[in-house]
């Protein structure tokens, strides 16, 4: 049975996390792969993830003590502890959405959101971002995060759940597409 939650027991869900970043980021994979399945580009190391978890407690799909799935939780407290994610909130902090500053508190990151190539299809995006929101908007109005426009599969499963695009970035020479979910909208 696979639930969802929050990490509790950093080190053993972080191991779990790595385990599983490892198995999906673009360089571990064939092109065909990349494109048909999707595909991670930020590395987070041990130390990081656990001082993301320590500032807020990311949400993780089990089945039984493997992490088969994971929507990691990036606040303004771990901002700066990766280049890409640095980029990503300095970016952010200059847009607007309904004609309102996104600057400020009000909205939190997800820095990576991983599902385990034989978990997918199943629902698991939608479980795991589902507890994401039940456990973080009462404090944030919107969760943004960016996805390589190559990733269509990613991005077809943010936009499924209700995030819309909003911008478009260049990092390190590929393009993003910057994408919110608002809490806050009728519907959502």
């Amino acid at each position: 049975m696979i639930i969802t939650k929050q990490v509790s027991q950093p080190s053993d869900e972080v191991a779990g996390i790595i385990a599983l970043q490892a198995l999906n980021l673009r360089k571990n994979l064939s092109e065909a792969e990349a494109a048909q399945q999707g595909f991670l580009t930020a590395e987070y190391s041990h130390d990081y993830l656990t001082r993301m978890n320590a500032s807020q407690p990311s949400v993780i799909a089990l089945d039984g003590d493997r992490v088969v799935g994971y929507a990691l939780v990036a606040t303004q407290a771990v901002r700066d502890g990766h280049p890409l994610l640095a980029d990503l909130f300095h970016q952010i902090d200059q847009l607007h959405f309904k004609g309102e500053p996104l600057k400020g508190p009000n909205y939190v990151v997800v820095a990576q959101l991983c599902v385990a190539k034989e978990y997918r299809g199943i629902g698991l995006v939608g479980r795991l971002y589902g507890h994401f929101r039940e456990s973080l908007q009462t404090r944030y109005r919107y969760t943004v995060t960016d996805i390589a426009k190559p990733n269509q599969r990613s991005l077809q499963a943010h936009l499924k759940t209700g995030f819309q695009v909003i911008h478009s970035i260049n990092f390190d020479g590929l393009e993003w597409n910057v994408v919110l979910w608002d809490w806050n909208a009728n519907g959502s």
